[in-house]
């Protein structure tokens, strides 16, 4: 009997949890099997390494090699003789490993070490048993065979490229049963295909062309998780044109291919000396023929510039034919085809022709007949909003200004200074200050005030200061500091240095002084580009403050339904281009364009990693209107179409949300529903542990709360960041308009409006509602509304009084049953945006007029006058409840400050005989009392109000010392 060997090939992983404090890991496995151990190299700083290590374990009992144990661990390999950290395991039993000549490539999940182990990814391999002699013997037929290679023919080198790898004959009868174990999960694709092949019988030609969605999941159903497991695949047909050849190699006039199917009649690029190489994709769904022609065409130059094309042949392919390809497939390779031609025969085309889904690699690149083909402003792409860094400016002092121009003296009792700063479009100055000859004010102007901007990467060049003097109206000076290499910083531990700067006065005065700064990047904090209540990025800008991420975010923009024409094409009919925007953090998504549709299919599937779990995902729907320009040659503006949030706090882990939400969008004219749309969601979390641990973590970095930026100063950098992240998007290529990054950033929420005035003054009074059901619940308690009830309470009272220990048990007791009960009725679908709740569907056309006016407001001086009225009106009823709500205050201070001797005086003796009074009377006594005081029956009740009522009502406020 011969010595087996059991083959480990560890091939790969993906998404390992960063663990060396930069983002990265230097990933290596330690193989171990019946006492034996193997390690890989370390592949450095990559969180998908690729090992593709073949690792050999001798088996002495092949009996009981079912009971044994492969376990594969995963470190990252740290330097300086630290310990390695753990990334992940995967344990497998001996019955699952593959037998002799029937390997496959597995992908396995990473497993834990404990319930704190902080662990994601997957890693691959082949396991499989041999004897010990085969890979000799496998060496000798090598060798056999590479001599026999040498001696063939031209011709068998051909027939050996159209049949790679042929099996030999006496493979079959070695290798085990066809069958694979039942214990092997995910068997190759290719193991499965050629199974199929095997079981499938011939069949003849179907008369229908679509493919069904069961046909194109059987070929990627044993590949694990796919990246498009929220959507539907979408059949696409793929044809690429690679090149020509001619049969006269004279001929130099250009050429091109046209492809044609049905009414789809698309052309190449026209080439003379170069290859095409272009992929062209076209919907299944949208095909009204069974066959595709390709043809070559050459360009042909007459005396009178007059081109003339003439063909050089037609290939053609029977669409029920043509193979089916899915990743992570090779590429099919394309081949070379005659085209039949009477008039020049001989020539060539190189073609590939498949049908494959939208999850092919080449379908980003290719041209697309349901987004208007190679149009860029059409095209699905990724955005990412630049980095963001607050830059402090200290302006300290300045010394030795020369305040007189020129040669000629200028005397002056004292002048006016302040510090002028600016970085690209933001421009903040200093407070201003006194200098002077006299001794009582000083010639060194000190300043000492903080000015804060936002910095993007890359950076502004120069951060210009200038000291300017009031008085005379000129500039004393002015000094650049080169922003890329001033300090960055990650706390306030340590204070940056400060420096001095030369002012330079022009060409004439090129020593005006000196000043005297502090300026560093500060990385402690993150910068908010997007209104705080529907953020979705809290992470510091340092890189070293960066913290593993707690799960993934994976939304599938399936499709939308129903949605209204927003435009005319040719002047006569209503069409709608529409797209989809998603943004979650720095990271912006755009669908690709679907043309002339009002039941668009995107189909498009995107993540994002999750570092907080109350934070906010928007997605909105636009039409385009970029990729048309006007008479000018300049582009159109995107018409808003709807908006979705999704707070991903609402979302259970790991389940998928596939729902219809609806798209309202508010216009001048009101509230319009502009159709619906699909979208499925799903947020992963790694560690169940790290998840609950956030929500008692601060939802900013350290910095916000040890140095915090006041409310106004942060609400001006926040509109400076916005416009930022507009302008960097809306320079890239394609660009994000203007109109889009504005409507995802709500960056009109600080515009004054009537009705979200309304809508957040009847929030006020929903969350004060609550309180008014219980003062009416304990108003009918105490009225006998329900004598059942009321009796029941007194016996509670008399419970509470005799043992007030059991107080607070009670209530969280009762908390928590109330809570848990309502666990049944919580709503099972993610929250959207609700209309009601924002006051659209009664809100007047000239309060919406209100609020899309710009600041200043374009319309005339009476409409302007009404609403400033209606303004007056509103405030004078906010200005009424403010000094109602202050008289209370300074009635019961009053109290204390004898601004009424006489009932101050009442006051002080009700306290003296109140002290002896529960001085003699127990406090159980006392509670009792009182509550059986205010629960008594009506009967025993007057209408009037009590005396304490009364007195406190009596007592003077400051309100008539208001003029």
């Amino acid at each position: 009997m011969a010595t087996r060997k059991l083959i480990v090939e560890v091939c790969n992983a993906k998404n390992l949890m960063p663990k060396d404090g930069q983002g990265t890991a230097s990933a290596y496995a330690i193989v171990d099997f019946d006492g034996q151990r193997r390690r890989t190299k370390t592949k450095f700083r990559d969180l998908n390494p690729a090992w593709d290590e073949r690792l050999e374990f001798l088996v002495q009992d092949t009996e009981s090699m079912a009971t044994e144990i492969l376990e594969i661990n995963l470190y990252n390999d740290k330097k300086a003789g630290k310990r390695s950290t753990f990334l992940g395991k995967v344990k497998l039993a001996g019955s699952t490993f593959a037998k002799a000549g029937s390997k496959s490539l597995v992908y396995f999940p990473l497993e834990k070490r404990s319930v704190f182990s902080q662990i994601k990814g997957t890693a691959s391999g082949c396991i499989g048993g041999e004897a010990a002699g085969d890979s000799e013997a496998r060496g000798e037929k090598k060798e056999e065979k590479a001599e026999e290679k040498k001696e063939e023919k031209p011709n068998e080198e051909v027939k050996t490229e159209e049949k790679p790898n042929p099996p030999p004959e006496d493979k079959p009868q070695e290798a085990p049963p066809a069958a694979a174990p039942a214990e092997i999960v995910n068997p190759s694709l290719a193991h499965d295909e050629k199974s199929q092949q095997r079981e499938k019988p011939v069949t003849g030609k179907q008369a229908d062309l679509s493919v069904s969605e069961l046909e194109l999941r059987s070929l990627s159903s044993d590949r694990g998780r796919s990246t498009y497991d929220l959507v539907d695949r979408m059949p696409f047909l793929y044809v690429r044109v690679v090149k020509a050849k001619r049969a006269s190699k004279d001929s130099t006039f250009p050429i091109h291919a046209k492809l044609v199917i049905g009414t789809h009649i698309i052309r190449t690029k026209s080439q003379s000396d170069k290859d095409w190489d272009q992929v062209f994709a076209f919907d299944k769904e949208g095909l009204n023929s069974t066959s595709l022609e390709v043809s070559v065409w050459s360009e042909e130059k007459k005396e009178n510039d007059e081109c003339v094309e003439n063909c050089l042949g037609t290939v053609s392919f029977d669409l029920q034919e043509v193979p089916k390809r899915v990743p992570p497939d090779s590429p099919l390779a394309p081949q070379w085809y005659s085209l039949e031609s009477e008039k020049s025969p001989g020539n060539d085309v190189m073609l590939a022709v498949w049908i494959g889904t939208q999850a092919d690699e080449a379908f980003q690149e290719a041209w697309q007949s349901d987004s208007g083909g190679l149009i860029p402003e059409t095209r699905a792409k990724v955005y990412l909003s630049p980095k963001l860094w607050y830059l402090r400016l200290t302006v300290i002092q300045t010394q030795d200004l020369q305040l007189a121009s020129g040669t000629e003296p200028k005397v002056r009792s004292c002048s006016e200074l302040f510090v002028k700063a600016q970085l690209g479009p933001q421009l903040f100055k200093t407070s201003r200050t006194t200098v002077g000859s006299s001794s009582s004010i000083s010639a060194n102007p000190t300043w000492n005030e903080d000015l804060v901007f936002v910095a993007a990467e890359p950076f502004e060049p120069f951060l210009v200061l200038t000291v300017e003097d009031v008085s005379s109206g000129q500039s004393v000076g002015h000094a650049k500091i080169h922003v890329p290499t001033i300090e960055r910083r990650t706390d306030d531990l340590a204070e940056p240095k400060s420096r001095w700067f030369n002012l330079t006065g022009g060409e004439t005065k090129p020593y005006a002084g000196r000043i005297h700064v502090s300026v560093c990047l500060e990385g402690g904090y993150h910068v908010l580009d997007e209104a705080a209540h529907v953020t979705s990025d809290v992470r510091a800008a340092a890189k070293q403050l960066a913290k593993a991420p707690i799960g993934l975010l994976e939304v599938g923009i399936r499709s939308a339904t129903n949605l209204l024409p927003v435009k005319t094409k040719d002047g006569a009919r209503g069409t709608t281009d529409a797209y989809v925007v998603a943004k979650y953090g720095p990271k912006w998504v755009r669908t690709r364009t679907i043309l002339d549709r009002f039941n668009p299919r995107w189909n498009e599937q995107y993540t994002w990693d999750v570092y907080d779990p109350c934070t906010v995902l928007t997605i909105g729907v636009f039409d385009n209107g970029r990729y048309k320009k006007d008479e000018e040659g300049k582009p159109g503006k995107d018409i808003r179409i709807g908006k979705v949030r999704i707070r991903l706090s609402t979302l259970d882990t790991n389940r998928v949300y596939l729902n219809s939400y609806c798209l309202t969008v508010l216009l001048p004219g009101g509230a319009k529903k502009m159709g619906e749309i699909e979208i499925t969601v799903r947020f992963s979390c790694s560690s169940w542990l790290t998840l609950i641990q956030s929500y008692g973590s601060p939802i900013l970095p350290r910095m916000h709360y040890v140095r915090p930026l006041g409310p106004a100063q942060q609400d001006i950098l926040r509109h400076t960041a916005m416009r930022i992240v507009t302008a960097r998007l809306a320079r890239s290529e394609p660009p994000l308009g203007q109109e889009v990054v504005q409507f995802m950033l709500d960056s009109d929420t600080h515009v004054w409006s009537v009705r979200r005035s309304k809508a957040n003054w009847f929030r006020v009074v929903g969350c004060l509602s609550r309180a008014a059901t219980l003062a009416r619940w304990l108003d009918e308690i105490r009225t006998w509304a329900h004598p059942p009830t009321t009796v029941l309470l007194h016996v509670l009272l008399v419970a509470v009084v005799l043992c007030p220990h059991l107080i607070l048990p009670t209530l969280f007791m009762y908390a928590f049953l109330i809570v848990a009960l309502r666990f049944r009725y919580r709503l099972r679908v993610p929250h959207n945006m609700d209309p009601r709740l924002s006051y659209v569907d009664a809100v007047g056309p000239d309060e919406l007029d209100e609020e899309f006016d710009g600041l200043p407001s374009t319309r005339p001086a009476d409409t302007v006058r009404i609403r400033y009225d209606r303004l007056r009106a509103l405030a004078g009823r906010a200005q009424t409840l403010l000094g109602d709500v202050a008289a209370q205050g300074e009635r019961l201070e009053a109290l204390f400050n004898w601004r009424d001797p006489r009932a101050t005086g009442i006051f002080v003796v009700f306290c003296l005989f109140a002290s002896l009074l529960f001085y003699a009377v127990p406090f159980k006594v006392f509670a009792l009392v009182a509550g059986f005081y205010y629960l008594r029956h009506p009967r025993f009740r007057d209408d009037m109000p009590s005396v304490p009522v009364n007195f406190f009502r009596r007592l003077p406020s400051l309100s008539d010392q208001i003029l």
